[in-house]
């Protein structure tokens, strides 16, 4: 004789989503409130869920998180028209569709609680510039465009290094065979280049999983999103269609919010760091063209004559890259991008960032105080990094990364 298991009334299937939603609400409350207990939480609270889930969820070779998405939105969609069919044929009425909207909700307040544990409450912790001690501070554009100089001077002399396509387009010598060790050696590198940069920022050091490309990057390009951390399953996940110099620094943007680090400026400067810092030339050549970019969109506004100065010392090289990269996301143009920057953005300065998806950018604030900061520079470079000079490159400005431009 089978077992039935009692059915949990729809009252209490309500009661436990509203708990859900209830503790997750008061821990982000909290955390708003109280950045002592934002900061507990994420040195001490926060390091036992990476460590757990996500090694767990590194067994996996792919983006557990993708795969439950659509995992998810298949069965909702099809229990909702076989709960329609039924009651076209009269086989299902107000009940059923009740019972089904409470198993959403109780869904809906595990995903939430589990956001506010893995992410919601570390926006609110000490930020990586207070900790680092690597400040932000006003600066003129005469010292704008001196780290711009020398931005293009280092990825001038890496330019030569990297191998190319036949259009001159940079490619990553792990993505080449595009054979599942190859990547895998690529993403180990992103763990080793922030394990590295641990050594000189104890806030960085910890466990850190493989970052993961996705089975289906156009889920992120229609969005125009390079990177995408996922508090429910603890991955950081990264967009495998873009232009290959994207990568390496949107690897290490993402792994960056598993430390707790959620400010986009800070995970973009962290991503920075991390890249350059790196013993692999195309992490090098990554993240210091990645600065560049960033750099020259804010000199660019400041002072378009020193801009225009600064862009005429790029060299040729790199000109496909940058035409490569603007011509990707060109094609993303549209209603949903659209859709998804303002969602972006709203979200952003609902988690106290007010500059919203403007404050990808203030990375910029954090290279010019590391630039002007020579304890912290030589210290980073005693860490390690090997690096071939060679040739040289040249220009086109913007896009994206883990959100565009960048996430």
């Amino acid at each position: 004789m089978k077992k039935r298991f009692p059915k949990i009334s729809n009252k209490r299937k309500c009661i436990t989503g509203s708990i859900l939603f209830a503790a997750g609400f008061a821990l982000m409350y909290i955390s708003r409130i109280s950045r002592a207990f934002a900061q507990w939480y994420s040195v001490h609270v926060y390091p036992v869920w990476v460590n757990v889930t996500g090694r767990f969820m590194g067994i996996f070779a792919f983006s557990v998180s993708e795969v439950l998405l659509y995992t998810v939105l298949l069965i909702v969609i099809l229990t909702f028209f076989r709960l329609v069919i039924r009651a076209v044929r009269k086989c299902a009425g107000k009940k059923d569709f009740l019972a089904w909207g409470c198993r959403l909700y109780i869904l809906a307040g595990v995903l939430f609680s589990l956001y506010a544990l893995n992410c919601g409450i570390n926006y609110h912790r000490q930020s990586f510039s207070e900790s680092s001690g690597i400040e932000m501070e006003s600066y003129t554009a005469e010292e704008l465009k001196s780290v711009c100089l020398w931005l293009t001077e280092e990825v001038n002399s890496l330019s030569g290094s990297v191998a190319r396509d036949e259009g001159g387009v940079m490619r990553l010598a792990q993505r080449s065979g595009e054979s599942k060790a190859a990547a895998r050696a690529l993403d180990q590198e992103a763990v080793r280049a922030m394990h590295r940069l641990g050594r000189e920022y104890p806030e960085l050091a910890g466990f850190y999983p493989n970052p993961k490309g996705l089975l289906c990057p156009w889920i992120l390009s229609v969005q125009q999103l390079t990177g995408v951390y996922s508090p429910f399953t603890v991955e950081a996940n990264y967009n495998s269609g873009v232009i290959d110099y994207n990568i390496p620094f949107t690897m290490c943007h993402e792994l960056s919010h598993l430390r707790g680090f959620m400010q986009e400026e800070e995970a973009n400067f962290i991503a920075f760091l991390a890249s350059i810092g790196s013993e692999d030339i195309y992490f090098q050549y990554s993240g210091y063209l990645m600065g560049w970019r960033y750099c020259m969109n804010v000199l660019y506004k400041a002072d378009y004559d020193a801009w225009e100065e600064v862009r005429e010392q790029l060299s040729g090289d790199i000109e496909a890259d940058l035409a490569a990269n603007r011509d990707f996301w060109d094609q993303y143009d549209g209603r949903i991008a659209e859709a998804a920057n303002k969602v972006n953005d709203t979200y952003l300065k609902a988690n106290d960032q007010s500059e919203g998806v403007e404050s990808y950018n203030k990375m910029v604030d954090l290279i010019v105080a590391y630039r002007f900061n020579p304890a912290r520079r030589q210290a980073l470079s005693r860490i390690g990094r090997r690096r071939t000079h060679c040739s040289r490159a040249h220009p086109s400005v913007f896009s994206d990364i883990s959100a565009r431009p960048f996430s």
